[in-house]
């Protein structure tokens, strides 16, 4: 094989070798941008939840209290 063609093939190669560089480099900021998508739904629901189960906990306080208030009341059914 002559210098020259091998030349060519090595550039070749090194070209392909770049090609293959820039798509796995692409394919990470896209990984990256998808985990923080992610990340930042799941605080959003996260946080969205925390709110729900305060709500439902003073619901059960209260529901509590209205049931023993009306317990207390003899004969009331």
């Amino acid at each position: 094989m002559k210098k020259e063609h091998l030349e060519v093939l090595l550039e070749d190669i090194n070209s392909k070798f770049e090609l293959v560089l820039e798509g796995h480099e692409s394919l990470r900021h896209e990984i990256r941008e998808a985990r923080d998508e992610s990340s930042s739904k799941h605080q959003d629901a996260a946080f969205i939840l925390k709110i729900v189960n305060k709500k439902i906990d003073k619901v059960a306080t209260d529901l509590d209290a209205h049931r023993k208030d009306t317990e207390s009341h003899k004969g009331y059914k």
